[in-house]
């Protein structure tokens, strides 16, 4: 019987699952996420009620399926009362065959640590945090309208480790109002000289709906030029690759094997499932998100009269749009994309596909051609949606989202 067992694990597939908790103590005024200010504790309960509903749902589903990664996002996950956290947490081991050496990460403010909390968490078998730092200097966390301080920060960090928190993000911004390249060198070598092992680095974008868009004209004197931004951009990959930090992706940078598992899901167009309100899944071929109201999810799970659906934008991927997703997303990897590899996966040659519309690219210093493996250099990276957009012929790929 146990060695069916082992057999049966080994034969199931890789899955990530994601978790979105979509309330916080303060919304950022640069944030476009589906997040909000919850003071009510019988909400709260009621969402995690209908996150775990809809885990239940997809146990059948599931079955032939081993997650090797767990993500919970938000908002603020760490903001919620802690037993409802707590029994997040446990659910998913119950309703899901977890991989034994699975990748369990949750997103924090710093604003939101305590060592207990911490530590609970690491006996529950969260093993990753996601720090939200964004900047270590005061007045820029100020103009993000961020919760927290960098004494916080640090007196987190200090937390986590001793939790005993082995692997650990750290995520920054830049390109934010005051600022400037000495300032974000100064961040980067503040974080790295306390050794997290991955450092995420976001360019600032304004999307409407924010405080930010709401207010652009009044923080636009503050924000860095366009060709500031580019520097700070290049300087920063520098600067970490001289720290020890490999970049791996457009924002992301890691010490040697510490590239977060579960983002590497969604650049490989791997599997994963995502629960709670706005999240996203690519699960048996079908692409799908659910409704991004939270009052709609939860009804959609405890109310025996309701016709809404939580799933929305069902889809099922055809060849020609997984081939372009493949690419969009694979140059997001400095890895880039291996021509064998495409012709395994789609049939086609890559180069004969779309050779001819890299030849300038490569010619200008923003691509690679080397061994049959095609990749953005940091120059092209930081102006990645030009390029997928012009190699894809980007109407028949509009509705696809990337960032940079």
């Amino acid at each position: 019987m146990a060695a069916f067992s082992r057999l049966t694990v080994h034969e199931h597939k890789r899955l990530g699952i994601y978790i979105h908790v979509p309330f916080c103590l303060s919304k950022c005024a640069y944030c476009d996420f589906n997040s909000s200010v919850c003071n009510d504790p019988e909400k709260i309960k009621r969402y995690i009620d209908a996150v775990i509903a809809h885990m239940e749902s997809y146990r059948e589903a599931a079955e032939s399926y081993e997650p090797d990664t767990v993500f919970i996002g938000g908002g603020t996950p760490t903001s919620i009362p802690e037993n409802e956290l707590y029994r997040l947490i446990k659910s998913v081991k119950k309703i899901f065959c977890l991989s034994e050496n699975s990748e369990y990460s949750i997103e924090m403010n710093p604003a939101t640590a305590s060592a207990r909390v911490l530590s609970k968490l690491r006996r529950l078998g969260v093993n990753r945090l996601s720090m939200g730092l964004q900047t270590a200097d005061e007045n820029e966390l100020k103009a993000l309208s961020r919760i927290h301080s960098r004494k916080d920060f640090f007196r987190s960090f200090r937390m986590a480790r001793d939790a005993g928190f082995e692997n650990i993000n750290v995520d920054l911004m830049f390109g934010i109002p005051f600022q400037t390249l000495d300032s974000l060198m100064h961040t980067i070598r503040y974080v790295a000289s306390l050794g997290p092992e991955h450092i995420s680095l976001y360019d600032l974008k304004i999307e409407p709906g924010t405080a930010f868009y709401n207010n652009f004209e009044d923080i636009k004197p503050y924000l860095p030029e366009e060709d500031t931004e580019a520097d700070m951009y290049l300087a920063s990959i520098s600067l970490l690759r001289n720290l020890g930090y490999n970049q791996y992706e457009i924002s992301n940078f890691s010490r040697p094997g510490k590239r977060c598992i579960h983002n590497m899901k969604y650049w490989n167009c791997d599997e994963y499932l995502g629960f709670g309100v706005s999240a996203h899944s690519y699960f048996n071929n079908n692409r799908f998100s659910i409704i991004a109201d939270v009052d709609r999810y939860i009804e959609s799970f405890f109310d025996p009269v309701s016709k809404v659906i939580v799933t929305e934008n069902l889809e099922s991927v055809e060849e020609r749009e997984r081939l372009g997703e493949y690419i969009m997303l694979r140059l997001r990897l400095a890895d880039g994309i291996e021509s064998r590899e495409f012709t395994r996966r789609f049939g086609y040659s890559f180069e004969q596909l779309y050779g001819d519309k890299l030849v300038p690219y490569v010619r200008g210093g923003y691509m690679t051609a080397e061994n049959g493996i095609f990749a953005l250099t940091p120059k092209g990276m930081f102006v990645s949606n030009y390029i997928i957009s012009d190699i894809l012929e980007f109407e028949d790929f509009g509705r696809y989202y990337f960032g940079s």
